[in-house]
């Protein structure tokens, strides 16, 4: 394990961890802070109204009565299922009795899109039966694979507030959404250019087009799960490469942005990435107060992780700090050899600090990854080191973007001592595929100072979140897509083999179980109301102790 512990930082380092002794960090209870988060929506008290749960983005909950059993085969403790499309990587989202889930058309459920037409969904279902009650259906691009990848449908998952929804669609437009449909009986504006008010389409409330009023050129889809502060929606663009996959063709767009959620006014952009974007950019933002200020964090595709003042500063962005969290001499090529990565994964916070992981398009392969934990009180750039030239020595230079250090140019770095890493973890013997830390595309959860993160190759860490210290590694044999969901004494992790692994909420490594879901499983189990919610690449299930039902249904 690689510690970022320099003599010009050791000192704040030794301070930080007098502040989160083990006495103290018992004290914070992050599953109290998740619920208090979403006690704010106008939600039931025990939904999950969003990615994660709550704008925190740490996935823990106390739901009791959670499934450890189930047979997806025999119907036991399965309440319900429900078709989805062929292809599934939106998260479950459950508020207000209802389900939400992102897809293709491949169910067909609406008579006008045979489920032949490709498109990407949001469905909606009944939380207590499985009902379908709508869709929203989002035709695709005329520009292509480019901008809209066939067959994958809808990547992002929606945030609820009492009747309203909001989510990016695979148009890359920001969508607001009535959660009853037509179903009320009324057209909710001020749009109003809907194909029909039948039952089962969606009721749209306003749209924003990212691509049309922005400029943005998003690389082979959006994926941004949103969340709020307010009235204040943030998003994650996904502005990135065109087909060539090295030219970024609107490198002057908008990365991040925020709108006045009842509206869809911009109140905010900023474009920090700029030239830098290495290639996509799909992570989704967090928000919390952190050292008195209210801050949103957004991982760039530029593999830098950043702080913006949520409110802005008379309509523009103003940046608290920035972190980069690749090694300088680190460099980016397409395919398998990166050894620079970009952020797919969310940002946690958890106890005052945040914590973030590198990653990659799936399709470009497995590589080597870096977890880092971050003090996010400190204010500019606070990176691990900086970089300089041999020309001026006294002078940091500007980040590059395939490689931020080119030792044959003169470049060398130093210890930068605004430092706001705490840890960083590479695995504890990078040497064994086991025992390291590799590209990731989920987020950490968290409880009583445990870490839980699944790699990309497989590999599910446990770590102490104050030291960065591994407890133990798991290999699935089976890549990871999805982050770990924490309930009560449990941790729920899902692999593409379709396997749900079930594991202790402990330092000491305990396997309770492993169920199939017959299916590749890209997305993160929710607990919801006594139910756990999992959609596999085709199906969504709605699991709960007790209950059993037809699995021809």
């Amino acid at each position: 394990m690689k510690r970022i512990i320099t003599p010009h930082i050791a000192w704040a380092y030794f301070l930080n961890l007098l502040l989160v002794t083990p006495g103290v960090a018992q004290d914070y209870d992050p599953v109290s802070e998740v619920r208090q988060v979403i006690s704010q929506l106008k939600v039931g008290a025990h939904d999950w109204p969003q990615w994660a749960g709550s704008h925190l983005r740490n996935n823990v909950t106390d739901e009791p009565g959670i499934a450890t059993e189930w047979d997806v085969i025999k119907g036991q403790n399965i309440r319900w299922s429900m078709p989805l499309g062929s292809e599934t990587y939106g998260n479950p989202i459950v508020a207000n009795g209802k389900v939400f889930v992102g897809t293709n058309n491949g169910a067909g459920y609406l008579e006008r899109y045979p489920h032949e037409v490709d498109l990407g969904v949001l469905l909606c279902f009944d939380e207590k039966t499985g009902e379908f009650l709508w869709q929203h259906s989002n035709e695709k691009l005329s520009t292509g694979r480019v901008h809209d990848w066939p067959h994958q449908g809808i990547c992002s998952a929606p945030l609820i507030d009492g009747d309203m929804l909001w989510y990016v669609s695979s148009r890359g437009e920001v969508v607001c959404l009535d959660v009853n449909g037509f179903r009320d009986g009324e057209n909710d504006g001020p749009y109003k250019e809907e194909a029909n008010e039948n039952e089962d389409e969606a009721d749209v409330v306003w749209t924003f087009n990212m691509m049309k009023q922005l400029a943005v050129s998003q690389h082979n889809m959006c994926s941004c799960s949103v969340t709020c502060a307010g009235d204040l929606l943030f998003v994650n663009t996904s502005n990135g490469v065109d087909e060539g996959h090295q030219n970024l063709p609107a490198e002057s767009a908008p990365s991040f942005i925020c709108l006045r959620r009842s509206t869809g006014e911009v109140l905010w952009t900023d474009n920090s990435p700029g030239a830098n974007v290495l290639h996509g950019q799909w992570s989704s933002p967090a928000y919390a107060e952190l050292g008195g200020v209210k801050q949103v964090l957004f991982g760039g595709g530029d593999g830098w992780l950043y702080s913006f003042a949520a409110d802005g500063n008379e309509g523009k962005s103003e940046l608290l700090w920035k972190f980069d969290c690749n090694p300088k001499e680190s460099l980016y090529v397409l395919g398998g050899s990166a050894t620079r990565n970009h952020i797919i994964g969310t940002p946690v916070v958890y106890d005052g600090l945040v914590y973030i992981a590198v990653g990659e398009d799936p399709e470009h392969g497995e590589g080597g990854g870096h977890l880092w934990c971050i003090d996010p009180t400190k204010r500019g750039d606070v990176s691990p080191t900086l970089v300089y030239n041999s020309k001026n020595p006294s002078q940091p230079i500007a980040h590059k973007r395939l490689q931020a250090l080119v030792e044959k140019d003169g470049d060398f770095e130093r210890d930068n001592p605004n430092s706001a890493a705490l840890w960083h973890y590479v695995g504890n013997d990078p040497e064994e595929f086991e025992t390291t830390m590799h590209r990731t595309c989920g987020t950490a959860a968290i409880k009583n100072d445990l870490l839980f993160i699944a790699d990309f190759s497989g590999v599910f860490h446990c770590l102490d979140a104050k030291t960065g210290k591994a407890h133990w590694t798991y290999d699935m044999f089976a890549a990871s897509w999805a982050s770990p969901l924490i309930v009560e004494d449990r941790v729920y992790i899902s692999d593409e083999d379709g396997d749900i692994a079930i594991f202790k909420l402990a330092p000491e490594q305990e396997l309770l179980g492993e169920i199939n879901m017959e299916s590749a499983v890209y997305t993160t189990p929710v607990a919801a109301n006594g139910s756990l919610f999992i959609a596999n690449r085709n199906r969504l299930f709605a699991i709960q102790e007790g209950t059993e039902s037809n699995p021809s249904n």
